[in-house]
């Protein structure tokens, strides 16, 4: 059976925990993965610490041609890559490519890290005195990825960790390990020192050790909220600068005079897309009017029963399996639990079987309808192929929804009214809006994050949030005397002058 170890510094060695890599298609175990402990980190940490202060002085130029060639190296193995995604997360092959360009998109913004990081200057703050300012690397970076996006996210993190000069360790997911450990090698063939980029494997022994490791300045993680706020306390306790994306629940606002053929086919894509593993997926569609609903509802129900669900490897397949049973499991217990809260079940995603893949971990597309603010189907983050329609009588009404849910990472609102839209873009209580865009995922140049239980910490991922979370600003005041036998003028704080 295939073993995915750890790529840190002069090996790993033999870990005595294991842990199984499943094939979401077939339910079968198709590779172990190695799980290891705070010795094992405490090894990986020693090689960072030794080879970081190197990389951090090579100029931001050399190391912005690293990211070129890892760019270039990332795009030439791209189909071996998506397909070794899709065959441990389950995503259709199309949806792991995006999974993967997607990173790669904060990739290409690293390769602009020179500019970036140019700091500040003031000439002349005082008599004979100039101030400016530099940014710094943290040190030694940590990133704790989840299993929904192994490729993406794994490079938001790490690229802009290491072009701005630091050593960076990914502790993925233990359900689909092996694309992070091949971006690692990728980075090492397109230059990059040892020790740079390494990878750890684990579970929560590994999470926590990573969080009280004294010589890892800084953690990124994205998971679910509940896990979020732990590694944010936790981190923030030992000294650490966090950031912890969590959970979500995005609502999608119709207005009346919506194009209800475009937002059906964008809520299929959103709703269903990757089974609805995305913490960026839209399950939450709230038509403004009863019209709005009754037009919207008629036109959904044929939409999302032409969906095609297959294995990740079928080009026709709109997506693919959930990542486990027990996933599968949870997922089918919500329907069960909304359909007990009262909301009405239009369309039922459980028992789906494919024909040859019966252990397969599939659930079919599921639409409810009258779903209600108090059911706790709708306060709680499914994460599966389930969208449900919360209807509103008013724009008040809909605004006022995902501005008092618990989560905020992202909300879209779909109308022809630019007023509507500007209005409803400032007031809504919510990290990341889309208008007439079902998916609001910035691109890689702006900053990706949530408010509320959606993220913890005060600094977003990638984009100049990111360059500013993985560095540290220093401030230099510079006086230079004139060279006359006293000195020249006594020295005057700029602030005082």
């Amino acid at each position: 059976m295939r073993q995915i170890d750890h790529l840190i510094v002069g090996g790993a060695g033999g870990s005595v925990r294991q842990g199984d890599v499943l094939d979401p298609n077939n339910g079968g175990v198709q590779a172990q993965v190695a799980l290891g402990d705070a010795a094992l980190l405490a090894k990986a940490v020693a090689a960072a610490k030794a080879a970081q202060p190197a990389w951090a002085a090579t100029n931001p130029q050399r190391r912005a041609r690293v990211m070129f060639e890892f760019k270039r190296l990332v795009e030439a193995n791209m189909d071996a890559l998506a397909h070794m995604l899709s065959s441990e997360h389950g995503k259709v092959i199309a949806d792991s490519k995006g999974d993967i360009q997607r990173g790669l998109e904060v990739i290409e913004f690293c390769c602009g890290i020179p500019h970036v990081l140019k700091g500040e200057y003031t000439q002349g703050a005082g008599p004979g005195i100039d101030v400016y300012s530099m940014r710094q690397p943290i040190g030694i970076g940590a990133g704790i990825t989840p299993f929904n996006f192994p490729a993406m996210i794994p490079l938001w993190m790490s690229g802009v960790a290491i072009a701005t000069g630091n050593a960076f360790i990914i502790k993925p997911s233990e359900r689909d390990p092996s694309v992070p450990v091949r971006l690692a090698e990728l980075f090492l063939e397109a230059g990059l020192p040892e020790g740079i980029c390494q990878v750890v494997h684990g579970d929560k022994e590994m999470v926590d050790a990573i969080l009280d490791h004294p010589d890892i300045g800084a953690v990124s993680f994205v998971g679910s909220s509940d896990i979020a706020h732990y590694v944010y306390n936790r981190g923030v306790a030992n000294g650490k600068r966090v950031q912890a994306m969590g959970g979500a629940k995005n609502h999608g606002i119709v207005m009346p005079d919506a194009d209800l053929d475009q937002v059906v086919n964008d809520l299929t894509g959103a709703a269903f897309g990757s089974a609805g593993e995305r913490c960026m997926a839209l399950p939450v569609v709230v038509p403004v009017g009863e019209d709005t609903a009754n037009r919207l509802r008629a036109k959904l129900i044929p939409a999302i029963e032409a969906l095609r669900v297959g294995v990740s490897t079928d080009p026709d397949a709109h997506y693919g399996p959930v990542v486990t049973q027990a996933h599968k499991d949870k997922v089918e217990g919500w329907i069960q639990k909304c359909a007990d809260e009262g909301a009405e079940l239009v369309v039922d995603g459980r028992g789906f079987t494919l024909q040859g893949h019966e252990k397969g971990f599939f659930v079919g597309p599921t639409l409810f309808d009258h779903v209600t603010t108090d059911m706790e189907s709708y306060k709680e983050e499914i994460f599966g192929p389930v969208l449900q329609i919360v209807r509103a009588p008013d724009f008040e009404t809909a605004l006022e929804l995902p501005s008092k849910h618990q989560y905020g990472n992202g909300v879209a609102i779909f109308t022809r009214n630019g007023h509507a839209a500007r209005e409803f873009a400032a007031r809504v209580n919510v990290g990341m809006v889309g208008i007439n865009v079902p998916i609001p995922v910035p691109v890689a140049y702006h900053t990706f994050g949530g408010w509320k239980r959606s993220a913890f910490g005060d600094t977003n991922q990638h984009g100049m949030e990111g360059v500013k979370f993985w560095t540290k600003v220093k401030t230099v005041t510079a006086r230079w005397p004139d060279g006359s036998p006293d000195g020249g003028n006594a020295f005057v704080i700029p602030t005082m002058g």
